[in-house]
């Protein structure tokens, strides 16, 4: 019994040292993390009154991480809110180190996907600013292209951000342009097509019908988007009671009221979601969903009811989901059949309905491929799309070969 009673107290013992040691690491972490956002803070706080139009550029500074081909470079930006009311944005740009040919560098406007409203999040101030960036962005380094990053309005400087707000968010990807044309030595001309991932992609595909309006001196050539949160209706119909409306509710709770006075939290979000909402929108997207993980585990959920049901929040989602493009704006969308956040159902639906009404669509499936790997898996196909457009290669389209999973909602 004693050899027993000390081998329990030995094993006791090394739990009781790896909890606490997993406890002293995620402490120097956030110590770290704080540490490290305290001393970008001057660089994110913009000047009162900002210095000039959307797209002026306030201010950069090298950014130190390996770009084969080409270089980083955080910079802090004007744009605008949906209001039109100048606002600062940070943001990256990439620049390649092959000379610029003549008339200027085309350009790539990347917009990235959720990544959760705390500043630490933005990716030009992250310790990762590369992420979803493998196998496309050393290529388009190689073909000279200039290649920007918003962090979005609000993430990471003055907020809120405005959050699947389209008119808002293709304003940071229009300006984001408009300040690499004023990078030094940047030489980035004024053809420019945008890719995005996630969030991204329904930036990047409502590009397509608004960024003409916001900046008519650019010349936008295409759009492409990996996993685009695109059909917002079934997407939320389908994920408002599991782990991904743990993660992406809070986010919309904050960034639509403003836009929608109609939706209402009171009665669609839960009392444990409204408790926690704010706190866990100013999280970082994987902390916000483990968390969401957990609560799903233990039967709670962000939504009482789903949305979509409720007037308000459906009459949102619905002005918050991608119209067809017209077919002289040329479109590529990559899904994933083996994604968990946007499910393929809905972006099938995407499919049937751009190509029913005409849309230039080039649609690339890719077998087993889950959320988070669909940009840069879908990278090595898109940058030779992007190269057609400023080659001025006509678009194809890929209306022939049927989707292979349903569309949903089903008999849509």
């Amino acid at each position: 019994m004693r050899a027993l009673r000390t081998l329990f107290l030995v094993v006791a013992g090394v739990l009781v040292a790896g909890l606490l040691a997993v406890a002293a690491g995620a402490t120097a972490s956030v110590v770290s993390t704080t540490r490290a956002q305290d001393a970008l803070q001057p660089f994110y706080t913009p000047p009162n009154p900002l210095p000039g139009p959307p797209g002026t550029l306030i201010r950069s500074e090298p950014l130190d991480v390996d770009v084969p081909g080409g270089t980083a470079h955080r910079i802090l930006y004007v744009s605008e809110r949906l209001d039109g009311t100048p606002a600062a944005s940070g943001g990256i740009v990439y620049l390649p180190t092959a000379p610029a040919p003549a008339g200027g560098r085309p350009v790539v406007a990347w917009a990235h996907g959720t990544l959760g409203m705390a500043d630490q999040c933005a990716p030009s101030r992250s310790s990762n600013p590369l992420q979803d960036t493998d196998n496309w962005l050393d290529q388009m380094m190689a073909l000279g292209w200039v290649v920007t990053a918003t962090d979005y309005v609000g993430l990471g400087t003055p907020g809120p951000e405005a959050y699947l707000v389209a008119g808002a968010e293709v304003r940071d990807v229009v300006n984001a342009v408009r300040a690499a044309r004023e990078f030094p030595d940047a030489e980035a001309g004024s053809r420019y097509v945008v890719f995005g991932h996630s969030q991204g992609g329904h930036t990047s595909l409502w590009s397509g019908h608004l960024a003409e309006e916001l900046a008519p001196e650019l010349d936008l050539l295409g759009v492409a988007a990996a996993a685009p949160a695109a059909n917002l209706v079934p997407i939320m119909s389908a994920q408002w009671a599991t782990a991904v409306g743990w993660a992406i509710g809070p986010e919309v709770a904050i960034s639509w009221p403003p836009v929608y006075p109609d939706v209402a939290l009171d009665g669609v979000v839960s009392g444990n979601g409204i408790d926690s909402y704010q706190r866990l929108a100013d999280e970082c997207i994987d902390a916000a969903g483990l968390e969401g993980l957990a609560r799903t585990k233990v039967g709670q959920t962000f939504f009482d009811v789903d949305p979509t049901t409720v007037a308000g929040w459906r009459d949102a989602a619905t002005a918050q989901t991608v119209p067809p493009l017209p077919a002289s704006m040329p479109v590529m969308v990559a899904q994933g059949t083996a994604d968990e956040v946007v499910l393929p159902g809905p972006n099938a639906l995407l499919q049937q309905q751009w190509c029913d009404s005409g849309s230039a669509l080039t649609m690339l499936w890719m077998g087993g491929i889950g959320h988070l790997a669909a940009a840069t898996t879908s990278g090595p196909a898109v940058v030779p799309w992007i190269a057609d457009r400023f080659a001025d290669r006509p678009a194809g389209r890929t209306c022939d070969t049927p989707p292979p999973v349903a569309p949903s909602p089903p008999g849509a």
